[in-house]
Parts: structure tokens; C-alpha cells; sequence
């Protein structure tokens, strides 16, 4: 027997393309009938990429056909306008005002290092004389208020603009700002997507060269809202050498391209130890893996970020490692190559 719960339930199994999340939990089907053996299911996509929803029909039909007994099976689709986007654009996305260019940092899992990459990026990228700006979409584990030792409270513009936290030379916004340290954030998706878009089109973000992304780990909610709408200048995948990391590296890299997202590199975060006492180097999480996981993907390798204490001391004190001297702190100076190497990177896609 065919229902309205089983047919649901089967929907469930269909992936949104490029994401680990179902269409379902998503909230793209919005209406099921059932009439005897035939099922009609009417589903919303806010897109204009026309492989997304010809992805999804041909998934969604293959698994409600392994339905016992089932008849007719009719999917009606009803393509949206993205939110953000304008017409006439040749993209789903759209810019952010008064950015010229966004970079995403992601990563397949959490514990890689990828808020510090984020803030120590930021910090870096503002010493070439940019003006740079740090978002923390991590509205669920907001670390990047925490990073850079700041309680301040934005505070809105007549027009209803959230003015950005200052902190060395970086614009600054993060859930962190609106919450005591022990407040959780607890929002369902559509709530989260709401937050997300705020913080982006909604932030009087001023004349910024860089907006970096600090996204949350994996392929969820808000990685779908920002790629769907926002123009992103490119992504940083950042990831350990080890196999675990990489393996969610790619399941990151396979959602960038699905919706035509460029990947500018490979960061390899915890790279390797050097002991303080001896002054060998120790690969505690491996050796090579993001070198190889570069050249699967075809993107260079941009930078190995060492494991250092002093990165995390830095981080704990609210004071990323970056501003210290490059020539005596080698974290610092790796993040320092990064930045030069990245701005070189669009700076030749630009021209």
C-alpha cells in the first residue's frame, strides 16, 4: 500500500546534487498525493542551473519507481528565482555591496583548522595593504568574535544596516557578537538560511577588497544558501594530511562544482611539527596528503600552515598568529605566503 508517509520517506533518499542533505529535509517537496497506485509530488527549486532540477527528476523518479505496486508517477517542478539574484545575470548568484571579491573557506569536517586559516587569512591579507573583511557563517559554532578577543555589539544604521566589528584593520561579523559565550544557537534551517543572508546583504560591509567566508564544516543549509547566492570570486578547501580530512575534502570540492564555484586551492593545516627541543619534524597527521588530493583535483597546493603552539596560544588569546613577525614565527609567515600567493591568483583571473 502506497502513502503519502512511504512515498516521503523514499524522497528522503534523493541528495540535493552536490550536497550530503536530502531534498526532503530541505523542504523542496512541498506537496505529495497519492491516488491508488499513482503518486504526483509538486517540488520547489530556487535555482537557475537547469542540470539541479533535472538531476532531481531523474533521481526522485528512479526511487519511487522501486516502489512496489507503483503507477503514474508525475513530478511537477516549480523553478524560483534565487534569492539575491537579479535578472539578466548570467549566474545564480549575485554580488555582495560594497565587496569586490567573496572567498568561501571550507572544509569537509570539523577539527581541520579552518576558522584559524579564516582569521589568520583575514589578518594576512590585510598586511598587503587590502581592506578585508571577515564573515563567520558558522552560526552554530561561531568561533571567529572568540579569535580575535572581542565581546562588541553591532549596532544597526537608521536604514537597518549591521555595522561590522572593527578589530586590527579587519571588518568583522559573526553570531559570536549577538550571543553570551554559553548561549546556544538553535535554528532550524530556514531560520539559518534567513541569518546567513543577513549577515551578507545586510551588513554595511565598507569598500572591502576581500570578504572572507568562514563557512561551517560540510555540505549543509548554509553552504547551499551562499552558493546559491552569492558570486563567489572562488573557494579555499582547507584540510589535514590525513585520509579522514580528505576524504571530506572531496565530498567539499565535488559541492563547489556542482554549482560551478571555482577551487583555487588546497591549504594543508597541521602540517607537520617541529620540535621545539630537537628541531625535528614530526607528520603527525601524515605526510604528502595534500599534495596528492591537489593534484586529483587539479588545483595547486597553496600552502602547508605547521602545527604550532603558538597558533593555538594566539588564538586563545585573541590574537591571531599572523600579526606576529613573519620572520620569527614560521605559521606566520606561512599565512603570509598564502595571502601574497592568493591575492597574485586573483588579481591574474581578474585581468
Amino acid at each position: 500500500m502506497i502513502s503519502e508517509d512511504l512515498v516521503r520517506s523514499t524522497l528522503a533518499t534523493v541528495k540535493y546534487p552536490g550536497f550530503s542533505r536530502d531534498i526532503v529535509s530541505f523542504g523542496l517537496v512541498k506537496a505529495v498525493k497519492v491516488e491508488g497506485a499513482d503518486v504526483q509530488v509538486e517540488i520547489t527549486v530556487a535555482t537557475r542551473d537547469a542540470n539541479i532540477p533535472r538531476q532531481i527528476h531523474e533521481q526522485a523518479t528512479a526511487a519511487l519507481q522501486t516502489l512496489q505496486g507503483v503507477g503514474k508517477i508525475k513530478l511537477n517542478f516549480d523553478i524560483k528565482e534565487p534569492p539575491g539574484a537579479t535578472p539578466g545575470q548570467n549566474a545564480v548568484q549575485a554580488g555582495i555591496p560594497g565587496v569586490k571579491h567573496v572567498i568561501a573557506v571550507a572544509s569537509g569536517k570539523g577539527g581541520v583548522g579552518k576558522s584559524t586559516v579564516s582569521a589568520n587569512l583575514a589578518v594576512a591579507l590585510s598586511k598587503t595593504g587590502a581592506r578585508v573583511g571577515l564573515c563567520d557563517c558558522d552560526l552554530y559554532g561561531p568561533s571567529i568574535a572568540f579569535m580575535f578577543g572581542t565581546d562588541e555589539r553591532p549596532y544597526a544604521t537608521d536604514d537597518n544596516q549591521i555595522v561590522p566589528i572593527e578589530r586590527y584593520g579587519l571588518q568583522l561579523m559573526s553570531m559570536g557578537f549577538l550571543l553570551d559565550d554559553e548561549s546556544p544557537v538553535i535554528v532550524r534551517g530556514p531560520m539559518a538560511t534567513r541569518y546567513t543572508q543577513q549577515f551578507l546583504r545586510q551588513c554595511a560591509w565598507n569598500n572591502l577588497d576581500y570578504l572572507i567566508l568562514d563557512l561551517p564544516p560540510g555540505t549543509g543549509d548554509i553552504q547551499l544558501t551562499i552558493v546559491q547566492t552569492v558570486a563567489l570570486s572562488g573557494a579555499l578547501l582547507v584540510t589535514t594530511p590525513q585520509e579522514v580530512a580528505l576524504i571530506d575534502a572531496r565530498k567539499a570540492a565535488t559541492m563547489f562544482g556542482k554549482v560551478n564555484v571555482p577551487i583555487l586551492g588546497i591549504i594543508e593545516n597541521m602540517s607537520h611539527f617541529v620540535c621545539p627541543n630537537d628541531g625535528n619534524i614530526y607528520h603527525i597527521f601524515g605526510k604528502g596528503g595534500g599534495e596528492r588530493e591537489a593534484k586529483r583535483l587539479g588545483v595547486p597546493l597553496l600552502g602547508h600552515i605547521p602545527l604550532e603552539i603558538q597558533v593555538r596560544e594566539s588564538g586563545d588569546e585573541g590574537k591571531p598568529v599572523a600579526l606576529e613577525n613573519p620572520a620569527e614565527h614560521p605559521a606566520s609567515q606561512a599565512f603570509h605566503n598564502l595571502a601574497k600567493t592568493l591575492v597574485s591568483m586573483i588579481e591574474q583571473r581578474h585581468s
